[in-house]
This record gives C-alpha cells, sequence and structure tokens, in this order.
C-alpha cells in the first residue's frame, strides 16, 4: 500500500512539473490541492506529497495558511542551466564516446536523419521528440546515472524553451549540423573530440537565445 501511495504521488509530482515547465500553471497561479485531485482522480494526499516535491525543486513555493504558489522557471534560471550544461553536456559526450555502443550509434544515425527529413516538412513536434531522444541516448551512454539524472532534469526544465528554439528554421538546421558532428565523433570512439563537438552544440543554442533575446523565449 505504501509502495502504490509512492508510486501515485510520484506521477502526480511529474504531471505537476510537467504542467509547470510546459506554462500550463504561470508564475503565482495558485496551486489547489482538491481541483488538482478531482482533475486527476485522486485523493490529496498523493497531490500534497508532490506539492513537497515540487517546493524542493523551487518550482513553487508553500505559504503556510495561505496555499501553494508557482514559482516555475525564470529567465535567470534558464540562462544558469544552459551555462551548466554547455559543460555536462561536454563531459557526458566524453563518456560516451568511451562506452557507446553499436545499437546506440545506430540509433543516433537514424535520429539525425529523421530529424532531417521532419525538419523539411516542417514538422516541429516530432523535432522536439527527437531531439528529446538524441540526448537521451547520449547521457544513457555515458554509463553515468547521476549525469543521466541531472542533465534529464535540465532537459525537462527547459521543454518549453527548447520547443521555440527548434521553431527557429535557422537554429534547426545549426541543430542538425552540430548534432552530426556530435555522431561523428562517437563513431570515431574520439572523447575529446565529442566532448568539443557537445559544448559546442549547447554554446550555439546561448548565441541563438542571445540573438533572440532571452526575455522573447
Amino acid at each position: 500500500m505504501t509502495e502504490d501511495r509512492y508510486s501515485l504521488s510520484a506521477k502526480v509530482f511529474r504531471k505537476l512539473r510537467e504542467d509547470i515547465l510546459s506554462g500550463k500553471y504561470q508564475p503565482e497561479e495558485e496551486l489547489k490541492e482538491q481541483v488538482i485531485a478531482d482533475e486527476l482522480g485522486v485523493s490529496r494526499t498523493p497531490v500534497r506529497e508532490a506539492l513537497r516535491q515540487l517546493e524542493l525543486e523551487r518550482l513553487i513555493r508553500i505559504v503556510p495558511n495561505r496555499g501553494a504558489f508557482v514559482e516555475g522557471i525564470t529567465t535567470k534560471d534558464v540562462k544558469d542551466i544552459y551555462q551548466i550544461r554547455m559543460l555536462l553536456e561536454g563531459l557526458c559526450a566524453n563518456w560516451a564516446a568511451q562506452n557507446v555502443t553499436e545499437e546506440q550509434l545506430q540509433e543516433l544515425e537514424e535520429n539525425v536523419y529523421l530529424a532531417e527529413f521532419h525538419a523539411s516538412k516542417g514538422n516541429w513536434a516530432q523535432m522536439v521528440e527527437l531531439d528529446n531522444r538524441f540526448h537521451e541516448i547520449i547521457y544513457q551512454a555515458s554509463g553515468s546515472k547521476e549525469l543521466n539524472h541531472v542533465l534529464s532534469d535540465y532537459h525537462q526544465y527547459l521543454i518549453r524553451v527548447r520547443s521555440a528554439s527548434l521553431h527557429n528554421p535557422s537554429r534547426v538546421k545549426e541543430c542538425k549540423e552540430e548534432h552530426r558532428k556530435i555522431v561523428e565523433a562517437l563513431k570515431l570512439r574520439d572523447p575529446k573530440a565529442a566532448e568539443e563537438a557537445a559544448s559546442t552544440h549547447i554554446a550555439g543554442t546561448i548565441a541563438n537565445f542571445e540573438c533572440i533575446g532571452w526575455n522573447n523565449i
């Protein structure tokens, strides 16, 4: 029973976090336990536990005797996360070059091919999914549970701004080429080249946001 309760709480937490990060809930909006419980078809207990976890991640703040209010991700948070990602993605690709399997390399190559196809058709939703999967494979290939966990969380935090970036045709073209260079370095099992390619990829995203303005994302 306890295990089921925690499993349900985790599902509620993931749903609320996704809704906050996607912009469904706006900063300062109140999250009402009973309303959420009714919407998700659960009791208030897993909702309350999920809210506590969201507070630990600083996505909401709980004010005693008042309620839970959305904090969300600020522009400064986004900038900080991208700077941290630039370092960690490079390290992750370095380790991935030393551990990547042939199956993972094949999936990465297929990913790049499919991204080119969907970009030519303007299928932005598929582009976002493929971008998610591209990075997931590299996180897994690194062989580090810690890096996988941290970078996966950061990737989730940036879901809204990454989607905006992948709606920019010129940035999409750059991303495809950057992804291709990462895959080439991984195929060569060259840790340094993979690290440089991955860091350059994130630096390109930062440069893109510097051009359009961080406050416009």
